[in-house]
């Protein structure tokens, strides 16, 4: 049925696949905040942790598969790393999730905050 659209088309099981790795990566809220911190500037991993309240050791562990995955990128200056996001699709990425869970709070799917939501900063930043 959908084949016969002349528009149809589905990715390919790699692109699924990576795709896929990419969302179950950015799950965690920890991950999500020292990516935006990441796109905000370069950081290192002690900065991170108190801009995650996170401790080292586990902000360490999140770089890690956040690097694997090409997420973020590392820069090595001496006995420090400085890591940065890795591109503007990581921005794009997680601006359009700040907007969506923006959106559903305000449409009662979830708790909305007093304040001014993240997902719509996020999204103007993004831009």
């Amino acid at each position: 049925m959908h084949t016969s659209l002349p528009d149809f088309d589905m990715p390919n099981e790699e692109q699924v696949h990576l795709a896929a790795e990419s969302f179950r990566l950015l799950s965690d809220p920890t991950r999500i905040k020292i990516l935006w911190a990441l796109l905000q500037g370069e950081s290192n991993v002690a900065c991170l942790a108190e801009l995650a309240d996170a401790a080292p050791t586990a902000v360490s562990q999140h770089l890690a598969k956040l690097r694997l995955a090409g997420l973020v990128k590392g820069r090595r200056e001496g006995t420090f790393v400085y890591y940065s996001a890795a591109d503007e699709h990581v921005r794009r990425l997680l601006a359009e999730g700040l907007f969506h869970a923006d959106h559903l709070d305000r449409a009662g799917h979830a708790e909305a905050p007093p304040d001014a939501p993240p997902g719509e900063r996020a999204a103007a930043h993004a831009r």
